[in-house]
């Protein structure tokens, strides 16, 4: 036997190598790769105008917020000062009440209003679909035009409301123009816009509440007062527990009404943040402090988001 034959031969014993293993994690993390490279590919649409209009923004003013800029000139590095200066100012500090109470005011109106919508169309009543399509209706209209509507329906002199007050003998406020009364005139106006919305939200939870409930309940005795309370109301919290997050999210970037019926005014009496952000980039040229602001009530909004999701298992039935 050549040297050749004898150093290709296999030994008794001897174990052989294969030189290339394909073995079934490697063909596991081929199919995974694979995988995802294919969902990537079918998010890209999403994602990349999330990443070049959201993302990036982000960003972009977390790094102009560490900076002394009018918009104009060269930036100015001053670190975190903008943050400092906003938190101990009392202009924001009354800028964050002032949005506080707007949500206080808004969230139990649109919702309750909202509520009552939904229960009533829930039921048997003729021109269903008309009446769903007219509390809707105010949802999908742009907001400087509802603005500008209930500007006039609240004039203090001319406007509908106070002529329709007028009549029971009520001396109607001031509304928009009274810093006392600003406020509520844009209360007014956003739950008037949205209850259509948590009509929609709360209507859709109602038809899933399976009518066996409200029989099984009418055998025992149970009143309407006690249905809504023992069935309703615990069957809908998953569709309230939603309308409450996406209600404060928007209460807390609350600015187009602000904007178009009062400017902030009068007295700064309805200066809400994102109107304040406006206002220290356009007006005063301060965009590093509106870039602050805006990260500042971003966290805030994070904050209170968190804490919702996290007690939303103490009540919400997803039964």
């Amino acid at each position: 036997m050549t040297v050749l034959e004898s150093s290709n031969s296999t030994l008794p014993g001897a174990a052989t190598y294969p030189t290339r293993m394909s073995s079934p994690r490697r063909r596991k993390a081929s199919s995974r790769l694979r995988y995802s490279l294919t969902v990537a590919l079918f998010l890209l649409p999403s994602a990349l105008p999330l990443l070049f209009f959201t993302i990036v923004p982000m960003i972009a003013a977390f790094w102009i917020s560490l900076h002394q800029w009018n918009l104009v000139g060269p930036m100015k590095w001053i670190g975190a000062d903008n943050y400092a200066r906003l938190i101990t100012d009392p202009g924001t500090q009354g800028a964050f009440l002032h949005t506080v109470y707007y949500i206080v005011g808004y969230l139990p109106l649109v919702y309750i209003g909202g509520l009552g919508i939904a229960l009533a169309l829930n039921s048997r009543i003729k021109a269903r679909g008309m009446l769903r399509g007219l509390y809707f209706l105010p949802v999908v209209t742009s907001w400087i035009v509802v603005a500008l509507v209930w500007r006039w329906l609240l004039n203090p002199s001319t406007g509908i409301v106070n002529w329709l007050l007028s009549l029971v003998g009520i001396a109607g406020p001031g509304w928009w123009t009274d810093p006392a009364w600003s406020m509520p005139a844009i209360i007014l106006a956003s739950a008037w816009k949205d209850v259509g919305f948590v009509m929609v939200i709360l209507l859709a939870g109602l038809q899933a509440v399976p009518e066996e409930l409200y029989e099984a309940a009418k055998v025992d005795g149970a009143g309407p007062v006690r249905r809504l309370f023992s069935i309703t109301l615990p069957m809908l919290s998953p569709s309230t527990f939603f309308v409450i997050v996406l209600s404060l999210i928007n209460g807390f970037q609350v600015f187009d009404q602000v904007y178009a019926m009062t400017g902030g005014g009068p007295n700064n009496s309805s200066q809400v943040v994102v109107q304040q952000i406006y206002d220290l980039t356009f007006r005063y040229g301060r965009a590093g402090e509106a870039s602050a602001l805006s990260w500042l009530l971003f966290l805030f909004i994070l904050v209170i988001t968190l804490v919702q999701v996290r007690g939303q298992k103490k009540w919400v039935n997803y039964a």
